[in-house]
């Protein structure tokens, strides 16, 4: 793409970057900021690097508006106008607290209160 003139390079970046957010579900929330991600592995996501800053620290990852991971990341490399984080510790969300034991596999869902 070198050979194309500065200003098509750049409308091509822009028209991948938007068709990479439309299709992508998954956003981060940073307190009250949200960001689309626009790709998304194992060990990492990329923001667009105009619009991200320089995350750290604990960030939400959401697809639509289901809570999918509490995640510690860290920025690591800027790369083709894409802002690259690496999880430090990614979490999945749960929506009720984790039990404290072990729950038989055939116990009751309640009792039944004696009438008599």
């Amino acid at each position: 793409m070198d050979f194309l003139p500065k200003d098509v390079r750049e409308g091509l970046e822009a028209a991948r970057k938007r068709d990479m957010k439309k299709r992508s579900r998954l956003r981060v929330r940073v307190n009250d900021d949200v960001f689309p991600v626009l790709k998304y592995w194992d060990k990492g996501f990329s923001l667009d690097a105009e619009r991200a800053p320089h995350l750290r620290g604990l960030v939400d990852l959401y697809d639509g508006s289901r809570h999918l991971y509490q995640c510690l990341i860290v920025a690591s490399e800027e790369e083709m106008g894409q802002m690259r984080y690496e999880f430090k510790r990614s979490t999945a969300a749960v929506d009720k607290a984790p039990l404290d034991f072990a729950r038989e596999e055939n116990a009751p869902v309640g009792l039944i209160p004696n009438m008599g």
